[in-house]
């Protein structure tokens, strides 16, 4: 093109689909000394309005840049256009900032702009604004900013994984070391979720670039008030009172058929104070978990798919009632030896170990279905003091190694299996997938320190069926307790208990007491629901008469059969 023979001239480049992004980026580098950063800002501008403006220039220096760029493109066989345009808006005397004359000068050397001293020093007065309000449209050209002048080979990245179910600790403590007083934060854009973000991924430019995101947060229930806000990702700019730059990317980590988990990476310059800050900073996170304030104390549980894969994707808080000793309905003698078994053992544990005992305990709660060991569990929990109490269904077993690494970190703790027939009966009725399973809990019940602040609740309806290795040596099971069917005693404040709503007399409980013999508390519990139906189809639940006791008995003692009677819990 013909040169432009007054002032200044601005460089312009226009969108080419066909050129590579790569090639634009790299051109604007070499032949306009442009920084990765600006390149790329440069590059996200064309792409979005069809064209942007390189540069300003004195028209020699234009013409030249022209003429590289150009045999630059013919060389590469691309077909990227770039123009120079006329610019009457800077004259080689006048502050490209202010339009006034200026006697000493300050270029811009990238663009070769004159700045007058006023405004060089309006600048730093408020270089604080201007670090807070630059855009960025890329992670790339963000990280580039924030290292200015240190080359690449000269950071370093250090990682450190944590469990996802503990990812409420791992906020908490980011938020306090990071989020205080950052130069800046950003959300980040996941392209492929299936890849964890790394500062590696997220120094790709053009269109692998990972694009600056609103942050995403996820809602995690603790069994509190509110939940946690966790990030999904972030991307802290920071640099310390020394003017040490860092930045830290959190981020999640997944692998296929495992629970997601929490990955920090902190990126850093070399050198000991850079090393010091890491370790620092790591060590504080991890002391955070250890400490795990948010979830010790209260009733856990993964929240797992049904297979025995080990996939999980986070902790469930049961909410449970507070349960009182007078709400457990049992035979006198099994709450003494609840009480002494498990409440009194666990308050002597100090004198326990000074002493040179263990203090490791297993207990084996065993009777009939729906007699109450599901509620005996709750009233332990309700009142074990600080224990943290961690529920394992039997289809949970795969689990277990998660669930003991839980437990040790949250001593004391009780570890409750449910139906534990089904993974511990006897061996020569077993598959070779149950005995792996069995001996995993075997090997989890042997491996405790004989200081381990650990109880075992085992619960089974079956115990004849009870695999011998599990159920008769010493230091597993250490004290079976049946939960029996309600004696006449146990059924009349059952009945009383379930019924507390209902107008019933004496007559009535006692009727309902005597023709409940041999059911359990289950039973009971939809006998009363039942005996209040009735009474609502009669005369809108205003009044209990023994035709609404008896309606209720006959349907679920006689009308529906055997096998009605098994499945509510009574005698057949």
């Amino acid at each position: 093109m013909n040169s432009i023979q007054i002032g200044y001239a601005r460089l312009v480049i226009h969108d080419d689909k066909d050129t590579p992004q790569d090639f634009v980026i790299s051109l604007l580098r070499t032949v306009f000394s442009q920084s990765l950063s600006d390149a790329i800002e440069l590059m996200a501008t064309i792409e979005m309005t069809g064209k942007a403006v390189c540069g300003t220039y004195p028209r020699a220096v234009a013409d030249a840049l022209l003429q590289a760029s150009q045999e630059r493109i013919q060389a590469a066989g691309h077909r990227l256009v770039m123009t120079a345009e006329v610019s009457e808006d800077g004259e080689p005397d006048r502050c490209r900032l202010c339009g006034s004359f200026a006697g000493d000068q300050i270029c811009l050397l990238s663009n070769v702009a004159p700045i007058c001293d006023d405004c060089t020093l309006a600048v730093a007065n408020n270089i604080g604004e201007l670090t807070r309000t630059k855009q960025f449209n890329f992670a790339s050209a963000a990280l580039e900013w924030h290292f200015a002048g240190i080359p690449r080979d000269q950071l370093i990245a250090t990682s450190r994984q944590f469990p996802g179910h503990m990812r409420p600790e791992v906020q908490a403590a980011v938020d306090k070391l990071f989020s205080a007083s950052p130069i800046r934060f950003f959300g980040i854009h996941e392209r492929y979720r299936y890849e964890t973000l790394t500062f590696a991924s997220l120094n790709r430019f053009g269109e692998t670039a990972h694009a600056i995101a609103p942050a995403q947060y996820q809602e995690v229930e603790i069994g509190e008030a509110k939940p946690v806000k966790c990030l999904e990702n972030g991307l802290w700019l920071c640099a310390t009172d020394g003017d040490l730059h860092y930045a830290v990317l959190l981020s999640a980590h997944r692998e296929h058929g495992e629970e997601t988990g929490v990955r920090i990476e902190i990126l850093a310059p070399a050198g000991p104070a850079s090393a010091e800050l890491v370790k620092r900073s790591f060590s504080e996170i991890e002391k955070a978990v250890d400490t795990a304030r948010c979830y010790r104390g209260k009733v856990l549980s993964f929240d797992a798919d049904a297979s025995y894969r080990g996939r999980s994707r986070g902790l469930m808080v049961h909410k449970l009632p507070r349960i009182e000793r007078a709400s457990v309905i049992l035979p006198e003698a099994t709450l003494k030896l609840l009480d002494r078994n498990v409440l009194n053992f666990v308050e002597g544990r100090a004198q326990l170990r000074r002493l040179g005992q263990s203090t490791r305990k297993g207990i084996l709660l065993y009777g009939p279905p729906g007699t109450g060991k599901t509620h005996t569990i709750r009233y332990l929990a309700s009142n074990l003091a600080g224990h943290t109490t961690l529920i394992i269904t039997a289809g949970q077993i795969g689990l277990l190694g998660a669930y003991m690494n839980l437990a040790r970190l949250l001593q004391p703790t009780m570890v409750v299996i449910e139906d534990a027939d089904l993974i511990a009966r006897n061996r020569e009725t077993m598959g070779p997938c149950e005995e792996t399973l069995l001996n995993r809990l075997l090997n989890e019940m042997d491996g405790l320190k004989e200081d381990a602040d650990i109880l075992f609740v085992l619960t089974t309806n079956r115990p004849e069926q009870l695999e011998g290795a599990l159920a008769n040596r010493p230091g597993r099971i250490d004290q079976a307790i049946e939960i029996p069917l309600p004696d006449e005693v146990g059924r009349r404040k059952l009945i009383q208990l379930y019924g507390k709503g209902l107008a019933l007399d004496e007559t009535l409980v006692s009727e309902a007491t005597h023709r409940t013999k041999g059911v359990s508390a289950a039973f009971i519990k939809e006998l009363m629901r039942r005996t209040a139906q009735a009474s609502i189809d009669r005369d809108g639940g205003t009044t209990i008469r023994p035709i609404d006791l008896g309606e209720a008995l006959d349907d679920m003692l006689f009308a529906s059969g055997k096998l009605n009677v098994k499945l509510l819990g009574g005698k057949v």
